[in-house]
């Protein structure tokens, strides 16, 4: 019997349907773990509104604080295979209670150190409790909603992802009037509490689907989907997926540049408090809008990667991708050629917490999911570390130019890879399974 089901419309391919109990159940687990996406996307996005008043403060520099980010992504990134694997064991009842509860602790403890931190060593401190408790619960909603939606995981994906996207546009008018009459401290303190309580109540209500439970995929799709799950270990011994994990790395490098740098970019183009809409400034417009089009961006090529398959969807994203940074570099002196450029440039770099996931999930299946995308996930840990490098080489050339361009440089080359790499790595990989699938048994 195959591996796979496509939709040649085999009998492993028919999706015997699913009751409207289960259905309302499925969307009701995907909307809490949005909710608590959502609580965790200020740790990543709204982290550069943070930057320049804690140099105020203590008058760090910038680079040492931005560390600080640095390991807060690193961890967020690198432990999540110990959560997934916790998550897989514990069952689909108690998994992602148990995970993404301390997960809500561990953030509002973060921010609540980083709050009263006096030191980078305090400050350090605070971001890899965060990085914990942000891994914790994004390894464990992402898993939960490619076990539920094995139907339409590129969207689920998406619509989870958009959560931590998007999340941070909610709050970067709120988190600014906090810091401007209270400070630093008060809005770490704040958010932090909110945010990890809103998460540990949240949690206590979501499960993964039990045995047979969730649907099975169904014949529309545009690509393979393995029937068999393969262990983390099996997986971390095919080629296909190193391909996939190098250019997970090479794209979140890009966009955790941009994500860590926004106000540091609009302050060197004089932009950032240019009022350009309701009196806000240039710098907050294009947050809000930045995050918004990151959230949308996820379920948007998710569903389109659903459609015609999730390696011609990443080579289009990756190309555009790279078309924004020349857009920042070119236009992006100008108040809303700063806002149009980051906006496409999350556009382009958000969909890869869709796509990623769902490509990974349909080539090694659904049951050690939460592990084996935590595994890709680490990729993001490493890429982190290279924004505090950007940091140096602006302090050393004093203009933005040259890492925007090696940005751009890096979607031109994500493209290549997609398309003479990734494209015959998968299509050798499915073959490889047929071939054995359909061999005598041992």
């Amino acid at each position: 019997m195959s591996n796979f089901v496509s939709d040649a419309g085999t009998s492993g391919s028919q999706n015997p349907g699913i009751s409207p109990e289960v259905n309302s159940t499925r969307w009701r687990m995907l909307i809490l773990g949005v909710v608590c996406m959502v609580m965790i996307a200020n740790l990543q996005y709204g982290w550069t509104l943070f930057v320049l008043p804690l140099h105020k403060l203590h008058g760090w520099a910038t680079a040492d604080i931005q560390f600080s980010f640095a390991l807060f992504i690193a961890l967020e990134t690198w432990v999540t295979p110990l959560d997934g694997w916790i998550a897989d064991s514990l069952g689909p009842k108690w998994g992602p209670r148990v995970v993404m509860g301390a997960g809500g602790l561990m953030v509002a403890g973060g921010w609540g150190l980083n709050s009263v931190a006096t030191s980078l060593t305090m400050l350090y401190a605070g971001g890899a409790l965060t990085g914990f408790g942000a891994g914790a619960v994004y390894a464990t909603a992402v898993g939960n909603a490619t076990k539920w939606f094995a139907d339409r995981r590129g969207l689920a994906t998406g619509l989870t992802a958009a959560g931590f996207g998007a999340g941070a546009a909610l709050t970067v008018i709120p988190i600014k009037l906090v810091l401007a009459s209270s400070g630093v401290s008060s809005a770490f303190l704040v958010f932090g509490l909110i945010q990890g309580g809103i998460i540990l109540i949240a949690s206590q209500f979501i499960r993964a689907p039990f045995p047979g439970e969730a649907p099975l995929p169904n014949k529309t799709k545009a690509h393979l989907q393995s029937s068999r799950s393969h262990t983390t270990g099996e997986m971390l011994r095919t080629p296909v997926f190193w391909v996939l994990y190098v250019l997970f790395l090479l794209m979140a490098a890009g966009g955790l540049m941009a994500a860590a740098n926004m106000a540091a970019i609009a302050k060197s183009y004089g932009v950032a408090d240019v009022v350009i809409l309701f009196g806000a400034g240039a710098l907050y417009v294009g947050l809000i809008f930045a995050n918004i089009m990151n959230g949308v961006a996820r379920p948007l090529f998710g569903a389109i990667g659903d459609k015609i398959g999730h390696t011609n969807t990443m080579a289009l994203s990756f190309g555009l991708g790279a078309i924004a940074y020349f857009m920042m570099l070119t236009i992006g002196t100008s108040p809303w050629g700063f806002v149009l450029s980051i906006g496409l440039i999350f556009v382009c770099w958000g969909q890869i917490f869709s796509l990623f996931p769902a490509f990974c999930t349909d080539l090694f299946g659904p049951k050690y999911a939460t592990t084996n995308l935590s595994t890709l996930y680490t990729s993001k840990g490493a890429a982190g570390f290279l924004v505090p490098v950007a940091s140096y080489i602006v302090a050393q050339t004093h203009t933005w130019s040259n890492v925007l361009l090696l940005t751009a440089g890096i979607n031109v080359v994500a493209v290549i890879l997609v398309m003479l790499v990734l494209k015959p790595a998968e299509a050798y990989y499915h073959k490889h399974n047929m071939e054995h699938a359909a061999s005598p048994a041992e």
